[in-house]
């Protein structure tokens, strides 16, 4: 299951106490403290990895708990070390405080990880207490509490291309084509109800990776359809494809469905709007479709790259030129 925000609760190891205890030798005259101090509690880490691709498996836990620190020994032993709680989330992952929404963390990097609650330190044991005329302390330090937080994760998926378009556009389609991913696919809109990622193979040794968004539909960026809550993860990408369909029964005539599309991203966000893309027109398979393409070209004055992802047409100067773009993009800031 895609779980791209979820709101958890984590709390840092408590510091373990420090110990009072005085030295018991028959040797030794009057022998003064010995209390060792207590161990610090451990850090709860959140480390982004590319091990997964959603916070699914950190749903249904209530709160996350590093361990305390170990209380303090006699003879001077301090107590042991917490180990740290380490939490994977996906790369991309932005890490904000759920009470007043600021940004605390951007996790776009893979194993750079961020302590998200500090342990607190063990308490001093009663060595640290004796002095010249107070040679008998009998008391010592608590461990401090370690800090407590309740953070919002919100995922945007990090990829170099990023497929859009109106539903039924042959976006998964093209994702299975050039990739191992198996997203489902079908003749009706709507099949796509989660971002899909999948690796494709460049030219010579690159590769790229794939970004799959459910469909968008006109009123995206205000809310309506299904594509809204998943226009944040183009956001990273690099390269868009506008995948527009000009088969024979498209949902929309093909130019009315690029504007859509590129009235959506730019309502979504202005440097979306101008985020470095290319225009496909997929379902490419007879006269008449190569028809439309070339009219939509006209309509629009761009370049249109005509492909058919069930005959493997164009899907070679496709992807020469998705690495030429990527050659040359910059990562988005």
């Amino acid at each position: 299951m895609f779980v791209d925000e979820l709101t958890i609760s984590v709390r840092a190891g408590k510091g373990g106490d420090g110990c009072v205890s005085f030295l018991r030798d028959a040797k030794v005259l009057r022998g003064g403290p010995n209390g060792g101090d207590g161990g610090d509690g451990g850090d709860a880490v959140l480390l982004p990895t590319t091990h997964c691709n959603t916070l699914f498996h950190l749903t249904g836990r209530g709160l996350f708990a590093a361990g305390n620190g170990g209380p303090g020994l006699p003879q001077n032993c301090a107590g042991k070390d917490a180990d740290d709680l380490v939490i994977e989330v996906p790369v991309g992952t932005l890490v904000l405080d759920a009470e007043r929404g600021n940004v605390l963390q951007d996790l776009a990097v893979a194993d750079r990880p961020f302590v998200l609650a500090r342990g607190g330190h063990g308490g001093r044991g009663n060595t640290h207490f004796a002095t010249a005329t107070h040679r008998t302390p009998r008391t010592a330090e608590r461990g401090k509490a370690g800090e407590q937080r309740r953070v919002l994760l919100s995922l945007k998926l990090i990829a170099d291309v990023g497929l859009i378009g109106l539903p039924n556009a042959g976006k998964s389609t093209l994702l299975a084509t050039l990739t191992r991913a198996r997203p489902k696919i079908a003749g009706y809109p709507f099949t796509t109800l989660e971002p899909m990622l999948g690796i494709a193979q460049g030219p010579g040794e690159t590769t790229f990776v794939l970004a799959d968004i459910p469909g968008l539909i006109a009123g995206a960026s205000a809310g309506k359809g299904l594509g809204d809550r998943f226009l944040k993860h183009v956001d990273r990408t690099r390269l868009l494809l506008h995948l527009i369909d000009c088969g024979d029964l498209p949902l929309e005539p093909p130019e009315r469905a690029f504007r859509i599309v590129r009235d959506e991203l730019a309502a979504h966000s202005t440097e979306l709007g101008r985020r470095p893309s290319l225009v496909v027109a997929t379902k490419v398979e007879d006269e008449a479709a190569r028809q439309r393409a070339a009219a939509l070209a006209r309509a629009i004055e761009a370049p249109v790259l005509p492909i058919s992802s069930a005959t493997g047409a164009g899907l070679r100067e496709l992807v020469l030129a998705v690495a030429a773009v990527l050659g040359a993009a910059p990562p988005p800031g």
